[in-house]
């Protein structure tokens, strides 16, 4: 058979692809081959229209453009930018309904594998529901693989059913099979669940015995301080102050303004020494000692 004759465009991207390709492999150099992935979608222009010219051939520049974006997605996922991935395909068809199977493919394994199944979702609902997908010959096995890594592990499991009752390209037999997998899949999903729920149980009864047990020592210990505040604000109640107020303000006069040496402040020295001992015998001496008399 002859050569293909590739247009002028398709050419410019086949080469990137070319180039995107050796440099993901053998280069690991993930950022020039995103580069040259994107310079390649761009020289081919808007996405093509539905139909076979969805990835079906090589010969058509749908399909370079696919290639291009799965080496891209690849980069991308080496360089742990696969929160990207999506956007960055959506940017070139659109429309979910546009994408490729391979890339289809690619992003539902991508994000089931760092366990954000929930990205695919909708996007995933949104090709299947299209009816020129539907006539596809990857259309049953994209279902499964949307069913399998995106539904079940989200729980949406009567959405899953749903969708398998639906479709056309499983016989009943494979309907009988796929739907036992979805069963399957419910029980241990409610196995799990009810395991979390007992577990969450177990685990708020023994907070609560801790907190209990916590609650009472912190009672105890404030009960204990109450009583130790009440016995000495009741023992402090007891002490002289009008006469350790009296007595300090005597030593103020003495020591400031009188002179210890003159005869005339003998008295009141006298009188700050008598004061400051019947403050001593009050707090310092047993509480049924006799007051000193004056």
């Amino acid at each position: 058979s002859e050569p293909l004759a590739w247009p002028p465009v398709s050419a410019q991207a086949a080469s990137l692809l070319e180039e995107a390709a050796d440099l993901l492999v053998l280069h690991r150099d993930f950022a020039a081959a995103v580069e040259r992935c994107e310079a390649g979608c761009d020289s081919l222009g808007p996405g093509t229209g539905p139909g076979p010219e969805r990835c079906l051939f090589i010969t058509s520049s749908a399909e370079v453009k696919c290639s291009l974006c799965v080496v891209g997605i690849q980069a991308l996922a080496e360089m742990n930018r696969w929160r990207e991935v999506l956007s960055w395909v959506l940017q070139y068809y659109h429309v979910p309904e546009h994408l490729p199977p391979k890339v289809l493919e690619l992003c539902i394994l991508l994000y089931s594998k760092v366990r954000e199944p929930q990205v695919m979702l909708e996007v995933g609902s949104s090709w299947l529901r299209d009816q020129t997908n539907k006539s596809l010959p990857e259309y049953g096995s994209l279902l499964e693989l949307y069913v399998l890594h995106v539904l079940l592990p989200l729980g949406r499991f009567e959405g899953a059913e749903e969708l398998v009752r639906g479709c056309d390209v499983f016989d009943s037999e494979q309907q009988l099979a796929f739907l036992g997998t979805i069963c399957e899949s419910r029980c241990r999903w409610t196995q799990q669940e009810e395991m979390h729920s007992a577990a969450e149980e177990q685990q708020d009864a023994a907070t609560e015995t801790v907190l209990g047990a916590l609650s009472r020592k912190l009672l105890t210990m404030l009960t204990l301080l109450r009583r130790a505040l009440r016995s000495m604000s009741s023992h402090f109640y007891l002490l002289p102050y009008k006469k350790m107020l009296l007595a300090t303000f005597l030593l103020y006069l003495v020591v400031v303004r009188l002179d210890p040496a003159s005869p005339t402040s003998l008295p009141f020295i006298y009188k700050l020494v008598q004061l400051f001992r019947q403050a001593w015998a009050a707090v310092f001496s047993p509480m049924h000692r006799p007051p000193i008399q004056d």
